[in-house]
């Protein structure tokens, strides 16, 4: 006859003890020394082939060859990446299921306030990965060359002049409606499903203007004038471009990033251990040129301080989503 399955568990976890092993697999994780014992999922909440794939490769990539542990990413899209956020914050805090997020996921909880999980409480940053600054561009025939002309453009014609975006909800929604209500202007919004489709018909004037970002300009940037960039400061490729804070704007100055994040309750000794490895790795020049070769910035910023960068932001995109009533239907 079997002894209960409760005395089986006591008799093997005292075992362990005298043998020196502990009890969980938390245990052995504590400090941090022998970490990582086992395979590393880092989660991709977007489908393959994307920007945010792309970089996550280019980590675990390193990763494994830096720790020797297989690491492996893993395709989570849906619901405006909520549903590969909310498989990792709700993933055991041991520091083996990685998140890496963009900037919407401090954006959708202002669009959708009733999401399964709390960004803030239960997923710790870790690491900014990259940054990308975004432009206002309209298409190479448009009569107008600052974003002055264009404003007083779109003045002088109510309603005749749209601004395309990836989506309800998304960067280039939100920076086009700031832009509608700071300048007082009635821009007609025209979503699109992702980056392809808006930029074929901004090349082809079927739209008149659009936030786009970088690394999706780059390689349009002769089909289209810029004229303005958002972020603290100008972009090296577009030198002569004006940030929206030089001409007057506010509220334009967060920068578009992609980060690694970590089930809150990680213990502080393996989120400290993996943030500095990956800190380490965004700063290797050959990672730094592929993803400069992307359009974007590497990251590498310490820990603490991309802390504050995702606190800052959540404000801010709040307060925006709020003045502009963006909703999700």
């Amino acid at each position: 006859m079997h002894e209960p399955l409760t005395m089986s568990r006591r008799r093997f976890t005292a075992a362990l003890s005298v043998l020196g092993l502990g009890a969980s697999p938390l245990a052995f994780a504590q400090g941090g020394d022998t970490y990582p014992r086992q395979l590393i999922r880092l989660v991709v909440p977007y489908p393959a082939g994307g920007a945010t794939d792309t970089l996550g490769r280019i980590v675990a990539t390193k990763l494994q060859e830096a720790w020797g542990q297989n690491v492996i990413v893993e395709n989570k899209p849906g619901a405006s990446g909520t549903i590969g956020n909310d498989m990792v914050a709700k993933s055991p805090p041991d520091g083996y299921t990685v998140l890496l997020a963009i900037t919407a996921i401090v954006q959708v909880p202002a669009l959708m306030p009733n999401l399964p999980y709390d960004v803030m409480k239960d997923l710790q940053p870790l690491a900014q990965v990259a940054s990308t600054n975004s432009l206002l561009a309209v298409p190479k025939s448009s009569p107008v060359n600052t974003l002055k002309e264009f404003v007083e453009l779109v003045k002088a014609n109510p309603r005749k002049y749209t601004f395309g975006s990836y989506g309800v909800g998304t960067s280039s929604h939100i920076q086009g409606s700031l832009l509608n209500l700071q300048a007082k202007l009635d821009l007609v919004h025209v979503p699109y499903k992702g980056a392809a489709p808006l930029v074929q018909d901004l090349r082809g004037g079927q739209v008149h203007s659009a936030f786009i970002d970088m690394a999706t300009a780059r390689p349009q940037l002769d089909a289209m004038k810029p004229l303005a960039v958002t972020g603290p400061r100008r972009n090296p490729l577009l030198p002569e471009v004006p940030t929206f804070a030089e001409l007057g704007y506010h509220s334009f100055e967060p920068l578009g990033w992609f980060a690694l994040f970590m089930p809150a309750g990680v213990p502080a000794p393996i989120a400290k251990k993996f943030a500095d490895q990956a800190n380490r790795i965004l700063h290797m020049p050959d990672v730094m040129q592929r993803i400069e070769a992307l359009g974007m910035t590497p990251g590498g910023m310490p820990t603490a301080e991309f802390a504050k960068v995702v606190r800052d932001d959540a404000a801010i995109y709040a307060r925006i989503i709020r003045e502009t009533n963006i909703r999700l239907e």
